[in-house]
């Protein structure tokens, strides 16, 4: 981001820049008054910061209403934080689609582009198909890459905090993968990769269903579930980063996997992929009892995994995203499964977010490592006058 303080090294400096610049974000804009009565800095301390910041382009003086200033002579001055000052990406890599959503230093989007992708498409192929989403989102929305401050990504798998995808089945290739170093070379800002899940019940209690919820598992429901989970606000990934990979539980001697259990013969579903279970679905819609079996056993699967999970987060919410959760009768045998075995069990809802979790919570996750670097030092020693 560059220096917040016009080039003056002290912490002091650094703290009340970030004080200025914190209430300035969170106005349309302030006078210099106004910022001094907010942060209870002297009028010379919040004057010689927001010069700093005018320097460094975080802030800017608006103009002057032309009505305003006839009426009442020369108006005080009034400044804003300067959110188009950088951009940030969001980005989903899935089986089926990559994606991008834009957004200024507010976290508002500005634009989203996305492309399909086949499930069997190598890791190259892969990562070339993000490239290409990204470099039209910038050209459509007039974004310079240069003007980018951070990238957050969400991929299926068990993701190191180094970007390196320790554990990926559901993607060719993805299993070792530096995602973090491969995708940093078209990049030079920070690259920040997460599990999928993790960035969905992100995305949810920031702008989804889960905003009034700071306990919150979100069930990413697919032919291997996996979860995300926040303990008191903060995202939880476990001491190896696979926290919620309830998808395996089956090989905690459960020998029933989902190629058997959508069966609707006497051999395993092969292949598995998304297009085989709605094929089993459908049929089920339309009365074939041996299809409505094997979405009932599917269901009640789903239902296992998830209880687990609840009975040892105890969270008040649990969101239900991914393609399953617009099958019909996902959310009943869960409540009812929960309430027989929870002292006190949950909510449990559908995803507000939908196809756009991932790539929204990964953007958050962008927003978070910049206003880190906004605001690293609030907090840290008492603004002095």
């Amino acid at each position: 981001m560059g220096q917040l303080t016009g080039g003056d090294p002290s912490l002091l400096r650094r703290i009340n820049s970030a004080v200025v610049l914190h209430a300035l974000r969170a106005a349309d804009c302030a006078t210099l008054t106004e910022i001094t009565r907010v942060t209870g800095l002297s009028r010379p301390t919040v004057e010689g910061v927001v010069e700093g910041l005018t320097e460094a382009g975080l802030v800017v003086e608006t103009a002057a209403d032309e009505g305003t200033a006839r009426r009442q002579g020369r108006p005080a001055r009034r400044f804003r934080f300067r959110a188009e000052a950088g951009h940030l990406l969001g980005l989903e890599i899935g089986p089926h689609r990559v994606a991008a959503l834009l957004s200024d230093l507010d976290g508002r989007v500005l634009g989203a582009q996305a492309k399909e992708v086949d499930v069997t498409d190598p890791a190259d192929e892969r990562l070339d198909r993000l490239r290409g989403v990204v470099a039209e989102l910038l050209r459509r929305a007039g974004i310079a890459r240069s003007s980018l401050r951070a990238v957050g990504v969400g991929t299926p798998g068990i993701v190191e905090a180094d970007g390196t995808v320790r554990l990926g089945t559901a993607l060719p290739q993805w299993t070792g993968l530096r995602l973090g170093d491969r995708l940093s070379r078209s990049f030079k800002c920070p690259v920040l990769v997460e599990n999928d899940a993790n960035a969905a019940v992100v995305a949810e209690h920031w702008k989804g269903a889960a905003r009034e919820s700071d306990d919150v598992v979100f069930v990413l429901a697919g032919l291997s579930p996996g979860a995300g989970s926040l303990i008191g606000g903060r995202l939880h990934r476990g001491y190896g980063g696979a926290a919620g990979e309830i998808g395996a539980l089956h090989l905690l001697g459960r020998e029933v996997t989902p190629e058997t259990l959508l069966s609707t013969t006497d051999e395993p579903l092969h292949p598995l992929d998304e297009q085989a279970v709605a094929e089993v679905f459908a049929l089920a819609r339309g009365g074939d009892q041996r299809a409505r079996a094997a979405v009932e056993r599917f269901i009640q699967r789903l239902v296992h995994d998830v209880a687990a999970l609840v009975l040892a987060l105890d969270p008040e919410l649990v969101v239900i995203g991914g393609w399953a959760s617009g099958l019909d009768g996902v959310l009943e045998p869960l409540r009812r499964e929960l309430a027989r075995y929870c002292l006190r069990p949950p909510q449990v809802t559908l995803s507000l977010l939908g196809e756009a979790a991932v790539a929204t919570g990964a953007l958050r996750l962008a927003l978070d490592h910049v206003e880190a670097q906004l605001f690293a030092v609030e907090g840290t020693a008492t603004a002095r006058r």
